[in-house]
Parts: structure tokens; C-alpha cells; sequence
């Protein structure tokens, strides 16, 4: 908004120039960002309190955790307000990257909402049956496959393909129905890890500033011609728009995290981890960029391949040889896997920590593939 406004005036004031920056426009959406939610946190958290909003905890889970019953959960409306809000001023609204990415993350977020309220509001202890969760999920995936099948964000690569790392000018390029299919599964998977992740104080929210940081660099050296044709990687014109979505989730989740670290004073919910999820899942794809996600969100697919190893072998057992059986031979002492941490003796805030840092690791790791081609 702000740039549809302020840089015409370029012509009469040099300092409105300012705002045909992209690097500019994207540090004040994440000081707006910030900002936002170190205002309006107190003011959400008051507000959950006082209607009552707080955590259930899992009879099942650590006993730890039993302490944190009560605490003001679907905290994510503040992420969704600090990161929605500041794209909005600081973004150019004629941008289709900037647009989607956006509805990815309300429409992501409003399924995370539903599901809190009916588990939370209403007391049903399930929540949005999965089912229709995963409904919910699907539909914004195969919507998302089709619109970038038939109006392509970069006419000049095949659409539906994607970029592979650490070979130069690589794509692979899949029948119209399997990338719908791609698509879906990128979106709905991400949106899954992120929310299976939310179970430590601060661990989703300070891992989504870290993987939300590295992909404004990859929309920011996407979006230019001359470091593409350096970096030998396909250029994607307007992709750089996307580094202000993604600087502003990165401040968002900065700003969420002073107020979710350990102890816990709110917790993001299903409303922020599923809307953090859709949104990141959307700007992976539309960034033909997949596999950077895999690499650079390595934590969260941990998380989800925890989780699903478990189940898996845990039913394996129970068919062959019974419940009991199943019980003493699990993969992991508690899934997903920073409870298993936990398990073993280590702190919260001790899981948390070292978790960051192999989210650092994970994002460096993914920008060095665009070095090494």
C-alpha cells in the first residue's frame, strides 16, 4: 500500500525514493512486524485469558507439561495480524506471489481457528475432525496445483516443475495431474510439520523465524536477474516481492517468540502453526523451490517423520505380535521428537536451544546449495 502511494511522490521529494527499494520496504515490514507484536500481544493474551482460551494438555504427555493446562492458547492470531498487516503496507498489492501467499496463510490459519475453537470454545476435546481438517488442506492444495497450471507465476519455465539444487539450471518437470498432486502434498505436509512441532515453548515459533529469514533470501536472489545468472539458477520475475511476506513472518514469529519462550505467557495453537505452515508451503512452490523447503525446514520434516515412523511401526508390531509387544519395542520413547528429548532427561528449554541450532544448520546448508551447482 504504502508503495502504490508514496513512490509516485519520488518525482517531488528524493526521499520517497526510498520505497522503490525492495530492501527498504522489506526491513520496515519486519520492524512492523516486530512491533505489531510486541503491541498487540499483551492485548491478545488479555483477551484469551479472560475468555477463558487455555491449552488442554495431553493425559499421555510429559509430566512436565501439566503445569502449562491453562495457558492462553490460539496465540497465533498475533502472528497472522503481525505478518498479514505489514505485507499489506509495505508490499506491492499488484504482486500474484504477494497475493497468494497471503490467502495461503488466512486460509490455512482459519482451518487452525475452527479447530481451536471447537477443542477449546466448545470443548470438544477433537477439535475440527480431521477429516475435515485435512479437507480443508487438500482443497487449498489441488486449487493452488491448478492456478499455477493454467496461469503461471513464470511463463518462461514449464509449470509444473520445480528447481532441483546443486545442479545448475535443473528442473523437473511432472505431468499436470502429479504436480497437482506435488502441490498438495508440499502444502498439506508443511502445514502438519509446523503444527506437529508446536509442542515446546518457543520451538515453532523460533524455527519459523529461522526457515522464514532464509527463504526471503532465496525470494530476494530469485527475483533478480543478475544474481541468478551468477548463482546459474532460473530467474522468476517478481519473486522478490515474496521477501517482504517472508520478512514479515520472520518479525512475526520473532515478536510472537518473546512472548511464547519458555515459560510460556500464550501458545501460537493450531491458528498459528497450520497458518505458518500453509503459508511457507505456498511460498516454497511458488518459488519452484521445494526441495530448499525439505533441506532448510529439516527440523520440522524430522518432526513429521518422527511421527509417522512411530505409528507405523508401532501398528507393525501390534498386528504381528500384539498391543503389548508394540508398547515395549516404539522407535522413539514419545512422539514427535523433541519429546523423546525429553524423555532422556533433557530440559525444555535444553531441546529447544539445540533445535535452533540445527534449524541454523539446516537453513545454511540449503543456502550453500545455491553456491554449489
Amino acid at each position: 500500500m504504502l508503495y502504490h502511494l508514496l513512490a509516485p511522490l519520488a518525482k517531488q521529494h528524493i526521499f520517497f525514493n526510498l520505497f522503490n527499494y525492495l530492501t527498504f520496504r522489506a526491513a520496515g515490514a519486519v520492524v512492523t512486524a516486530l512491533l505489531l507484536a510486541f503491541l498487540c500481544g499483551p492485548a491478545v493474551i488479555r483477551w484469551l485469558r479472560a475468555r477463558n482460551v487455555g491449552q488442554v494438555i495431553r493425559a499421555e504427555g510429559p509430566a512436565s507439561h501439566q503445569t502449562k493446562r491453562g495457558t492462553p492458547t490460539m496465540g497465533g492470531l498475533i502472528i497472522l495480524m503481525a505478518t498479514v498487516i505489514p505485507t499489506l503496507l509495505w508490499a506491492r498489492l499488484d504482486s500474484r506471489y504477494v497475493v497468494v501467499a497471503v490467502l495461503a496463510m488466512l486460509w490455512a490459519g482459519t482451518i487452525g481457528f475452527i479447530d481451536d475453537y471447537l477443542k477449546i470454545v466448545r470443548s470438544k476435546s477433537q477439535g475440527l475432525v480431521a477429516r475435515w481438517k485435512l479437507i480443508g488442506q487438500v482443497s487449498f492444495g489441488i486449487a493452488l496445483g491448478v492456478t499455477l497450471l493454467y496461469w503461471p507465476l513464470a511463463p518462461d519455465l514449464p509449470p509444473a516443475s520445480t528447481q532441483v539444487p546443486l545442479f545448475k539450471y535443473t528442473l523437473l518437470v511432472m505431468p499436470p495431474v502429479l504436480y497437482v498432486a506435488f502441490v498438495t502434498l508440499v502444502v498439506t505436509g508443511t502445514s502438519n510439520a509446523v503444527n506437529l512441532t508446536d509442542g515446546l515453548d518457543g520451538l515453532a515459533a523460533g524455527l519459523t523465524a529461522i526457515l522464514a529469514g532464509s527463504f526471503a533470501a532465496f525470494a530476494y536472489v530469485f527475483g533478480r536477474i543478475d544474481w541468478t545468472r551468477y548463482l546459474l539458477v532460473y530467474f522468476l520475475p517478481g519473486a522478490q516481492e515474496m521477501t517482504i511476506f517472508c520478512g514479515a513472518l520472520a518479525g512475526a514469529a520473532l515478536g510472537f517468540l518473546w512472548f511464547n519462550a519458555h515459560p510460556a505467557q500464550v501458545f501460537m495453537g493450531d491458528t498459528g502453526s497450520l497458518a505458518i505452515g500453509g503459508a511457507l508451503g505456498a511460498v516454497a512452490i511458488m518459488l519452484k523451490a521445494e526441495f530448499l523447503l525439505l533441506i532448510a525446514g529439516g527440523v520440522f520434516a524430522a518432526e513429521a517423520v518422527s511421527v509417522m515412523l512411530q505409528v507405523w511401526v508401532y501398528r507393525w508390531h501390534k498386528r504381528r505380535r500384539g498391543k503389548e509387544y508394540a508398547d515395549a519395542h516404539r522407535v522413539f520413547r514419545m512422539a514427535p521428537l523433541h519429546h523423546h528429548f525429553e524423555k532422556l532427561g533433557w530440559a525444555e528449554p535444553q531441546v529447544v536451544t539445540r533445535f535452533y541450532i540445527l534449524g541454523v544448520l539446516c537453513a545454511a546448508i540449503a543456502l550453500a546449495t545455491l553456491k554449489v551447482r
